[in-house]
Parts: C-alpha cells; structure tokens; sequence
C-alpha cells in the first residue's frame, strides 16, 4: 500500500535524500508560500468582516488551512522535488548470507520446527534466489568460527558457541577488497563473546563496519519469552575461602510462568550437598537475588554446582544450573592479638580459636606496666621487644586485634606501621571495648582516628559495665560473620535471645561507607556493637565490648554460638589479607574461550612493589596438562607481572605463581595459587530466547533493518538501497507520486464539501 501511494518502498525514503531539481532558490519557495498563506488569511478575515456568514473561528481556520496546503503544494511541484539515493549496481556487488550455527539454533520453538530449519526454509523460499538475480551471493555459517560454505546443506546448529560480533568483523577484514554491498545475518541473537548474553555490539565490529559502510540486515529466530522456564543469571562468589569456613554466596535467576511458586536452589561439591534452601519466585521476567550460607569444607580446588531442581513443565532444564570454581585453602594465617589487662574477653577469644584450625591467634598480654605476657609465639625471639617496629615484623601477620589498649602505648612510628598495615599491607585489625580503649585510651585525637570505622564520642568515661541486649542490623542479617543460623529469620531471632553483655562502650556513630552488623539496646539507647569497612586495601572493625564471653559462660552446655560468632570474625579478619604475592584473573569461568591473562602482583617483606623479580607460573590441568611459564613485568604498574596463555581443553586449571629475586643468588618472595575453569558450549544453554534487542540495535547501528521471516520477500528488493560496494546515486522524481494526485483531486474536493455543509458555498 505504501508503495503504491508513494510510487516507491519506504527504504527510498528512509536512505535518500530530499533536494529541489528547479534552479529557482528555495528560499523564494518559502517566501512564496509564506505569502500565499499570509494573503488568504488577510483576504477570509476581510470576507468575513464584511458578510453576515456564520463561518467562524475553528471553521475559517479549516478552509484557510486546506487552501493553504493546495497552494504549498502546488508551488513545491513546480520547485521540482526529488530524492536521491544510492543503489547498489546489479551483479557488480556481493550480498553476504551469514547463517548462525550454534547450538542455540537447534531449539524447536513451538511450531515444533528448529531454528536452523526455519532460516533454511525461509532462504530457500525466494529469499536467496531473488538476491542471486540482482547480485552475487555468498553463504557464510557462523558460530565460534566464520566459515565460507558451498551450499545450504552445509549448515548445522553444532557449534558450542556463537561470536557475532569477532564472525561480523572478520567479514569486514576478509573482504575489504571485495564489493560486498550488505550483510544479512540469520540468526536468533545469542552470542557468547563476552559471556552469556548481552544486547549490543562491541565497539570493534561497529567500527569495522561502518569504515566499509556495510549495512546488517538482520532476520530475528526463535521466540522472544519463554512461556515457563526458569534461568540462572549469575553466581557471585568468592575465589578463595578458607577450609571449613561458612561463605557467602549470592545467586541471580529469573523465571517464566511460575511466578509465586516454590523452588528448592542447591549447592552442591560433587555429588556432596553442602545446603538447600526453599525459595519463593519472584514475577515474571523479574532478576531476583537469593543469599546463601554454607560450610565449604576442606582444602582443595573445587568445582561447585548452583542448581535450582527443576519445576513441572519448564521448556529448557540446562539453564538450571551454573558452576563456579573456588580455591579452598587451609594455610595458617597468623593474627596478633594485644590486650592491655587481664580479662575474660581475652581467655574465651583464645578458646575459640583453638577449635579454627586455620588461624593461629598470636597474643601479648600486659599483666603490668612493663611487662608482656606472650602466648602462640612461633620462636623465642619472636615479639620478645614487645610490639614491632619493623614493616617485616608487622606485615607478617593477616589481621591484629588490639583490646583494652590506649593509643599512646604505641610509639609514632609504631602508629604509622599500623595505619600501613591496613592501607598498604591490606591486614585487618579489629579494636575491642574495654576500659583503656576506643575513646576511653585516647584514639579518637591520635594520628589513628582516621583508621576506625566510627565517630568517636568526644571525652571519655564512654565505657559502661551496665548490662546490654544485642539485635542484628538488616545488613548483619545476610552477613556471614554473624550467621549463627543458616535461616535468616531464625538467625535474627537467635541473636535477640543470647545472654546479655555486662558490660560495653559507646563507639560513636558509623562513617560513611561503614557496615553496622549488630546493635545493642543499653537501657533507652540503641548503640552500634560491630562495625565493619574497608580501608585501603585492607579493613578495620569495631567490637565495642569485652563481654561476649557470657554468651558461652550463661547459654546451656554445648551451644556454639559465641565460638561460632568469634571463629567467623577471625576468617573476615584475615580471610582477604593478601601475601607478598597475589595472584589473579580477569574471569575464574571461560566460557567457550580458552584465552586467560594471568596478573601477579609481586612486594617484598615491607609490601612494596618488587620491579626486579622472576615470576613463573606452573599451570596443572585436565587430562595431564602441565605448563611452566614465565610473567613478563608490566611497564606502566611496578610490581605488576602478567602472561597470557590459552586452556585448551575443557576442565579445571590449578595454577601455583611463584616469585624470586633477580641475579646472583635467587631468594624466594613468595607464592600464590588460583584455579580457573573452562566449559564449552554451557553458555549456549542461556538466555535462548530470541535476542531481538541486540538484533535491532545491530541493524539500526549500522543502516540495516530488522525483519520477522514472515516479512523477507521484499529483502532483495530493499536491500538494494545502499552506498556501501559498487553503487550509483539515482534521482527519484517525487513529483507523480499518486499520493500527489490525490491530494491536488482531495483538497478542493474536501474544502468545497465543507463549505457547503456550512452553506458558505
């Protein structure tokens, strides 16, 4: 219809270009119809000045407005109007077909039919034939590779992963020297290229195909929703945990069809079931996120398995479930603890950590003025001029706990060791309530105050032994250091009935960017207890109490919460205090990519960056791979090391990076270990509906068109229609379009019908 009436299809108008042929200036066009228009409108409102016609306002404004038009368009005819456009020349230019041909393709959406089958068959319905009779064609299968192929029958949905954007910009590299003058790409949309999903393309690929002016004509396959599915979105989860340990996860999923409904989410190592919890599914189409607490048991590079159980009637269960791979650890990590008087805070703390046989609690207790009490020591020298005064003596532990301690106790430069220990070194430290500490011992006027997490109430006497009762915060709830329960309205619930602290401090108010995790109700006021945040590359807290011991003293015999509590501090404490030697990837799960850029970050003893070392990396993987390989160091970030390299096969990776001294006589610096993971074809398995977004804004980016299958037959036709190849710029006369006809007949025919329902005739 459209065409009929305007003499030519829409892609005329959509690429061409509007221009006057008549040598007349345009601007005496726009004069001419300013005056015209101007005139009228002087010679009704004279009319009707001067007859007793009824024709008024909105009725005058009508006829002005038609006779107005009929005399515009008039004098637009005689300025001669046209369009131009370019157009590809026939035969002289090359139409790239490119069919995708990942096993995405290989869905049956519910006319029961893949779809590859239905882009055969909508190629083979005129499709290609009407583009072999204005141009040359070549077919292209597409899915981690491009390939050239002879035939049709050449194509099947087998590939592991799609790659449109690297299969598009290869295209546009291999035939620079050829008149290619479009691409139609068939295709449902998905592609794997910098994971699972995405709805644009990259930047490399639109750019390489708009320096050849080449238009994506892309044909969209395969429904657009899922009418009952669900699909997990993503995992986050941390790279490291130490053995034993409770961790955290966060898992993303969405669903179709079953919204309301009850689901059961798993994790599993193997075919061992670490936890299981029931969840209620959010609204359709809606990402929700789940959090999960589970022991993550012992040492080892493991392969963890995220699965929602499959739900009655769901069209796709692979989407069902993601793995992620994490390194469990069960290296010691040393804390120090100094506590400035006897106390039971002290004792229990100690006991506590007796049972966590990751960390080894270091203590120098002060039992008078000048002399220290040390426990846990590893030699007889070691602490033996009381606290360090050396970078190499200090850095060597993973977090410090400092009690019932004035701040002036520590020398200046004792003070900066510490404020670098945190911000440089990355080590936690974690201040106790007490008598001598917080406000009480002067840390909020010295050179520290900027260390800890809180506003300090000013003065002292800020230390109450009054009794107090503890609550969780929102945040305590989904946090895994005060996850007693694995439940978390049981959690909280727990957490309201421990016993009482006789005694606590006022610690101020959280800054900005801190964590409150517990409160405690001191009479009528509601104070913080636990403060997190991160300083640094490291973190600090505050536990503002020297009580909690009660709460394995009071509670009934065997209850673990107090160890339980202290046991997951201490892992948050040191859990993410890095060596000398911290080792690291850009993604721990290669999907269908075996490429991988190993980073290290190399410091001495004191942590700062060692320029001049050897670095090596062995890399241990499946089906006997073994690879030593050195890291070249970077030249814009001292201490930077870096190698890329490319996991061939399918499995887990273990990778030990070591460093060393330079020249002469090499001396160890330290090593650190990491695992990744590799799986072909997994990301195939998501997001398989029709990805018409990244289709469209594919097409749209680059001067194509989005088409339905239904919508092809006019594709050789339109596709004509551009300035990319061996292409000629053509006049289009717009001047006997019908609609033209129509409207010169239409106009007058209008206003005269008009005039005389209103008897102005």
């Amino acid at each position: 219809m459209f065409q009929f009436l305007f003499k030519y299809p829409i892609p005329v108008f959509l690429k061409g270009r509007f221009m006057l042929l008549s040598a007349w200036p345009a601007w005496v066009l726009l004069v001419l119809i300013v005056a015209a228009s101007g005139g009228l409108a002087l010679l009704i409102r004279w009319r009707l000045h001067n007859s007793s016609t009824q024709l008024r306002g909105v009725r005058a404004g009508a006829i002005w407005s038609m006779q107005s038009a009929l005399i515009a368009l008039v004098l637009l005819l005689l300025w001669q109007p046209a369009i131009i456009v370019g157009e590809l020349s026939s035969k002289q230019n090359i139409i790239a077909v490119v069919v995708d041909s990942s096993r995405s393709m290989s869905i049956a959406d519910s006319d029961g039919k893949t779809r590859e089958a239905v882009a055969i068959a909508a190629l083979n319905s005129g499709v290609l034939a009407g583009l072999n009779e204005r141009f040359q064609t070549r077919v292209y299968r597409l899915g981690s590779e491009l390939e050239l192929v002879n035939a049709l029958g050449q194509i099947a949905p087998v590939d592991t992963a799609t790659h449109i954007d690297k299969g598009l910009e290869q295209l546009a590299k291999d035939t620079e020297d050829l008149p290619v003058g479009a691409i139609v790409l068939l295709s449902d949309g998905s592609q794997n290229t910098t994971g699972i999903g995405g709805d644009e393309a990259s930047a490399d690929a639109l750019l390489a195909l708009k320096n050849r002016r080449l238009p994506v004509h892309t044909v969209g396959f395969g429904n657009e929703t899922h009418a009952h599915d669900v699909e997990i979105e993503d995992v986050s989860v941390a790279a490291t945990a130490v053995a034993n340990a409770r961790i955290a996860t966060t898992v993303t999923l969405t669903q179709h069809g079953y919204s309301g409904q009850k689901a059961l989410l798993t994790v599993r190592d193997g075919n061992k079931t670490l936890t299981q919890r029931e969840i209620t599914l959010a609204a359709d189409g809606r990402l929700q996120s789940e959090p999960l607490f589970f022991p993550v048991g012992n040492a080892g590079a493991k392969s963890l398995g995220f699965a929602v159980e499959p739900l009655a009637g769901e069209e796709s269960l692979v989407n069902n479930a993601m793995t992620r791979p994490i390194l469990v650890s069960d290296s010691k990590r040393r804390v120090l603890y100094i506590e400035g008087e006897p106390r039971w805070e002290y004792k229990f703390i100690r006991r506590a950590e007796e049972n966590e046989p990751t960390v080894e609690l270091v203590s120098m207790l002060r039992t008078s003025e000048n002399k220290v009490y040390r426990q846990g020591v590893g030699d007889p020298n070691e602490l033996s001029s009381g606290f360090p005064v050396r970078a190499e003596d200090l850095f060597s532990y993973s977090g410090i706990i400092i009690g019932s301690v004035a701040a002036d106790y520590f020398t200046p430069l004792q003070q900066e060791l510490l404020r670098e220990y945190v911000d440089r070194r990355g080590g936690g430290i974690l201040f106790l309530g007490g008598s001598s500490s917080l406000s009480d011992g002067g840390w909020g006027t010295s050179s520290l105050n900027e260390l800890l997490p809180t506003f300090l109430p000013s003065g002292s006497h800020n230390f109450r032994r009054n009794p107090a009762t503890v609550e969780l915060t929102s945040a305590g709830t989904d946090s895994p250091i005060t996850r007693l329960l694995d439940d978390p309205g049981k959690n909280s619930e727990r957490w309201k009935k421990l016993t009482y602290l006789a005694d606590y401090e006022d610690p101020g108010s959280p800054k900005p960017g801190a964590t409150e995790l517990i409160d405690m109700n001191a009479g009528h006021r509601k104070l913080p207890l636990l403060v997190t945040e991160s300083y640094g590359f490291g973190r600090t807290a505050i536990m503002a109490t020297g009580g909690t011991w009660r709460w394995q003293m009071s509670e009934a015999l065997g209850d673990p919460s107090h160890d339980l509590f202290w046991q997951q501090l201490l892992r948050w404490l040191v859990g993410e205090s890095p060596g000398p030697i911290a080792a690291s990837t850009p993604t721990r799960l290669l999907m269908d990519e075996g490429a991988v850029q190993l980073t290290a970050r190399v410091r001495d003893k004191t942590f700062q960056p060692t320029a001049n070392a050897h670095v090596t990396a062995h890399i241990i993987g499946p089906a006997g791979t073994e690879v030593l390989m050195d890291l070249r160091p970077s030249q814009d970030t001292p201490g930077l090391y870096q190698a890329e390299w490319t996991a061939e096969k399918p499995g887990t990776y273990l990778a030990e990076v070591t460093a060393e001294t330079a020249g002469g006589q090499p001396q160890m610096l330290g090593r650190d270990v990491l695992t990744f993971q590799r799986e072909n074809g997994v990301a195939e398995n998501f997001h398989t509906e029709q990805n018409r977004p990244f289709l469209e804004h594919l097409a749209s980016e680059t001067g194509g068109r989005y088409w339905k299958p239904s919508d092809l037959k006019n594709l050789p036709r339109d596709i004509s229609y551009s300035e990319a190849g061996i292409s000629v710029r053509n006049t289009k006369e717009l001047w006997d379009m019908p609609i033209v006809f129509l409207l010169l007949l239409g106009l007058p025919t209008a206003e005269w019908l008009l005039r005389r329902k209103w008897g102005v005739i």
